[in-house]
């Protein structure tokens, strides 16, 4: 059986009303970008496949028409369940206008999922997005009102509840090696992480569904090293071949992002401009145990890594990555989730099963608000669909989860005095609201668990407890009433002995830090 073939020719094997697994991530990594650019060209002209139903586990694209936007045109899709939208700004607006259902599931939870499908098992049943926007008795993941189908459902274990997230049968699965012999076998020697690929190409035979594999080269029928191959042949269908097959959007190769080599010049990150950021990252440092396995998420908190190592602790701590690595240390910008000189790389079910059973001693996450209840919502903006990737099952199992983020939004700007901290322009938009408009970790859930929870801001410093949000910590130059309390939605409780930041924080210099 021919397995080698054109883009076109692959995708005109694909039928309309299936199921589509597409396996990828954001920022172009994994992506098998050129057979997707053919096969929305292959709907254009033809107008199949349509009425497609998308999942995807991760963020897909490139915020310019690639990854899942090269689905969204009316007819070609009419449901799409994905753990994070904002790559897909396509996408995004036609959930935003109800052209299609919407959904939003965790991303580990997702990637676990496909292997319960190929197994034939009912779904996931699990603890992670109880009390959450997931859970079916909140909004069940719907992100428009045009989505009513419920994917999640409460079931009881032994007097304890569970999600239990419902296997569908998959027709079609995308997914994306680095190498394919003549026969279909798949190896992944140049790629920066493992995803759900053999588990969405198991899942989609096992439905009998068809499997379409995209690599940057072939080789000769039996010349690849057994232990090397991840994905075995008789399970694709299709090999689509991309020369120009990129590492990333960012990077067309880089071997210390997929471990074959270990660079010097990446060993040392530059130290981090000394401003609200800095001041955020460094106190969330201060909560970093010596031996701690450490989670840090997208954006302000990647600045915790670049502060531990400014502070010559960097080999103090591990630092896990949610898409299966550990050790090295993790880029930035729209090469997130990829890491240089990588210790470890796991297939990420794997780092998200270690995870959801408690794994993780610390995780460091961005908020876009918290509420009273200690709620923090950071997948949903008015209507416009954002998800939440691992946020969920990162935050609701990490043994202690900090928040970070400035207090105020919006045009806000901090200065530095020998006093401390210094507001030159108060942002717009509070952050500390009365009810969060959805939540994305569930404050309640956390104290039922006893989980440790604090709220990171460059101002004040908040923790959760059984009574509420609690201010535990100000700044050094500021105003408690004036800046802080007034610029907040909800009166927090105020601790009995109200501490002050450390003055070590605000000061252009190292702090001397000393990991507990």
């Amino acid at each position: 059986m021919k397995k080698i073939m054109s883009a076109r020719e692959a995708a005109a094997m694909i039928p309309d009303q299936v199921n589509v697994w597409l396996v990828a991530g954001g920022g172009g990594i994994n992506e098998p970008y050129y057979f997707l650019k053919e096969l929305e060209e292959h709907f254009l002209e033809t107008g199949h496949p349509r009425d497609l139903s998308l999942w995807h586990s991760a963020g897909i694209g490139d915020k310019e028409g690639g990854g899942a936007d090269r689905f969204a045109h009316e007819g070609m899709v009419c449901k799409v369940v994905g753990s994070h939208w904002t790559w897909s700004v396509r996408m995004q607006e036609m959930a935003r206008q109800e052209k299609i259902d919407a959904y939003v599931l965790p991303q580990g939870t997702m990637i676990q999922l496909a292997r319960e499908i190929a197994g034939g098992r009912p779904g996931v049943i699990t603890k992670v997005g109880l009390g959450t926007f997931v859970d079916p008795r909140v909004e069940a993941g719907a992100m428009n009102r045009f989505s009513r189908e419920k994917l999640t459902q409460v079931i009881e274990i032994g007097g304890e509840e569970y999600l239990l997230y419902h296997s569908v049968p998959i027709g079609v699965t995308i997914i994306r090696a680095s190498t394919a012999d003549e026969e279909g076998n798949l190896t992944y020697e140049r790629e920066g992480i493992l995803p759900e690929c053999l588990a969405a190409a198991q899942a989609a035979k096992n439905s009998g569904g068809i499997v379409i594999a995209q690599v940057k080269q072939v080789a000769v029928k039996g010349s690849l090293k057994p232990l090397d191959i991840r994905v075995p042949g008789f399970l694709v269908d299709a090999v689509v071949v991309d020369p120009g097959q990129r590492q990333s959007m960012l990077t067309d190769y880089d071997p210390a992002l997929s471990g074959e080599r270990k660079m010097s010049s990446v060993e040392k990150l530059p130290p981090m401009e000394q401003n609200e950021r800095k001041v955020i990252a460094r106190r969330a440092a201060m909560e970093v145990k010596e031996g701690s396995i450490v989670n840090l998420g997208f954006g302000m908190p990647a600045g915790v890594a670049s502060v531990i190592d400014e502070e010559g602790l960097g080999e103090a701590i591990k630092l896990s990555v949610e898409q299966g690595i550990t050790g090295g240390i993790p880029a930035g910008g729209s090469n997130f989730g990829l890491v240089y000189n990588p210790e470890v790389i796991l297939e990420s079910a794997s780092q998200f099963d270690w995870y959801d059973g408690g794994g993780l001693d610390l995780a460091v996450l961005s908020f876009a608000e918290f509420d009273q209840e200690g709620n923090v919502n950071v997948s949903r903006f008015g209507d416009r669909v954002n998800g939440v990737g691992g946020f969920i099952n990162i935050s609701q199992s990490a043994r202690t989860v900090i928040f970070v983020g400035t207090l105020k939004a919006g045009g806000f700007k901090a200065g530095f005095t020998e006093a401390g901290l210094e507001i030159l322009s108060e942002g717009r938009v509070k952050k500390a609201v009365e009810k969060v408009a959805q939540i994305s970790f569930s404050g309640a859930y956390a104290r039922k668990r006893g989980q440790r929870v604090l709220y990171v801001t460059e101002r004040a410093v908040f923790e959760l407890t059984k009574e509420g949000v609690m201010l535990t910590e100000i700044a050094p130059g500021i105003d408690l009433k004036k800046d802080v309390l007034d610029q907040m939605d909800f009166q927090p409780l105020l601790a009995e002995k109200m501490k002050e930041m450390d003055q070590r924080l605000f000061r252009n210099e190292k702090m001397g830090l000393i990991l507990q």
